[in-house]
């Protein structure tokens, strides 16, 4: 992989360090709950189809009392899109060199009540440079104040840079997280955006801020709602709710094919899927 440029080191310590932070806080909500659970991170090296170095990352993965499985991982790559996939990616039609850096987290949790989460922001260098990413909560049980709250921050991180921002993106989200062939969404939405372009110091704001939006909001509905009792027919709903999100990131999700067609770590792309999931 070529040297990074300052735009490109940049991001990737962005996104490294907020994976920090992330796992800190994860970590913190496992003490809380008497848990010594603690992150477990693997390294991965990824070789690009040319034979040379294309990157890797590191997969972190911690199994607790709360947080059942949950997923950290930090990426970066680069090379070049093999065949005709590059032409399904943003600038790369004509090139098919790219970078890639990111940080991406699915939470499954033990209690049915704390919903599950998926958040992902990246940039994406080929011909043209992007940032993209989301984040979007996933209740078995859904939870009215939850899902206001979780929206409200979100929407507050959208309106510090564009007012346009939270319906746009809302409405991709909406329409990205459905899963067709069951005809429901994934979960209660959230934010999705993709090849945000126009202003690189902009954008990279903004991609900031959605990380600590996030980081302020997903801990605190956990910490709300990880104590809650449950009772049998809760963990069966979540089960096979979680064999619908499954299907979605199996068939659907675009962060999954991209990770296969580049060469990354198969374990670290699977990470997203659950440890237990129920097809009644």
């Amino acid at each position: 992989m070529k040297e990074l440029d300052e735009q490109q080191q940049a991001a990737r310590a962005w996104f490294e360090s907020l994976r920090d932070a992330i796992c800190a806080e994860f970590e913190s909500i496992e003490r809380e709950a008497g848990s010594d659970a603690s992150f477990e991170y693997l390294r991965w090296d990824r070789t690009d189809p040319s034979g040379g170095p294309g990157g890797g990352g590191v997969r972190g993965v911690m199994k607790g009392e709360v947080f059942e499985k949950v997923g950290v991982n930090v990426s970066t790559a680069g090379g070049a899109f093999e065949g005709d996939f590059a032409k399904t990616i943003h600038g790369a039609g004509e090139d098919p060199s790219f970078f890639a850096t990111g940080i991406s987290l699915v939470a499954h949790m033990a209690n049915p009540h704390v919903p599950a989460v998926h958040m992902n922001t990246r940039f994406l260098c080929t011909t043209k440079r992007w940032f993209g990413g989301g984040a979007d909560l996933n209740p078995p049980l859904p939870c009215e104040d939850d899902t206001a709250e979780f929206h409200a921050v979100l929407k507050a991180a959208c309106d510090a840079h564009d007012a346009a921002y939270y319906p746009r993106f809302k409405e991709w989200a909406d329409e990205y997280f459905y899963i067709p062939h069951r005809k429901v969404h994934r979960g209660v939405g959230g934010i999705f955006y993709d090849h945000l372009d126009s202003d690189w110091d902009a954008n990279f704001a903004f991609t900031q801020d959605v990380g600590r939006a996030f980081l302020e909001i997903y801990p605190r509905i956990v910490r709300l709602r990880m104590a809650t009792p449950f009772t049998d027919a809760d963990k069966q709903r979540q089960l096979e709710w979680r064999g619908r999100y499954a299907e979605f990131n199996l068939i659907y999700d675009r962060g999954t094919l991209f990770g296969l067609k580049t060469g990354g770590n198969v374990d670290a792309i699977l990470m997203s899927l659950p440890p237990m999931a129920s097809w009644a």
